[in-house]
């Protein structure tokens, strides 16, 4: 299984976001889950391809040309792909893995996994989205969603196909225990 994880060039403020990287690269490891992130040695992603290698799992960066002559690309990884620009970069990540996991982070992370959100929805794929939700990070995330399915913006089924889970184990349980609803414009 390969899994991708969306989350900050950051660390954040509070050592609980760090921690929660590693601890999810390490279980990935030990489960055989080769992560695909964004290909970066900054930050959360740093702390959680560190953690996937450092307990000798698989870690597949994807990076555009323009960050690696920044020289911001992770450069003990499995394998780093270079591509164009961020629009292949994210084409490349949604179709290597078999679902997406979203950490804390800024304003990237949230368009990336939306955006996996959105094409789970159109049915362009039938892959989990998850939100690992460290320190309630994603509540404000979660109460949006209900006040768009209480304008009539947006179906339930929409809301609730997305995955909100506090630990790490518990994560990807639910990943793999996910059923995709019925695309939308086809129910």
């Amino acid at each position: 299984m390969k899994l991708a994880v969306f989350c900050g060039s950051s660390s954040g403020h509070l050592a609980v976001y760090t921690e929660a990287a590693t601890a999810l690269g390490i279980l990935f490891a030990n489960q055989g889950i080769e992560l695909i992130y964004g290909g970066g040695h900054v930050g959360l992603m740093g702390a959680i391809a560190d953690a996937t290698l450092g307990a000798g799992g698989r870690v597949t960066g994807v990076m555009p040309t323009q960050l690696v002559e920044r020289e911001i690309a992770h450069e003990g990884l499995t394998q780093l792909i270079v591509v164009k620009d961020m629009h292949e970069r994210k084409a490349t990540i949604a179709e290597l893995a078999d679902g997406f996991i979203a950490m804390p982070g800024g304003a990237g992370t949230l368009e990336e996994i939306t955006e996996q959100w959105t094409w789970a929805q159109l049915g362009i794929h039938q892959k989990p989205c998850a939100f690992l939700n460290v320190n309630d990070y994603y509540e404000p995330l979660k109460l949006l969603t209900t006040t768009m399915v209480q304008n009539g913006f947006m179906k339930a089924e929409y809301a609730d196909m997305l995955i909100y889970e506090k630990q790490v184990d518990k994560i990807l349980t639910a990943m793999k225990q996910y059923i995709a609803p019925t695309p939308k414009w086809q129910n």
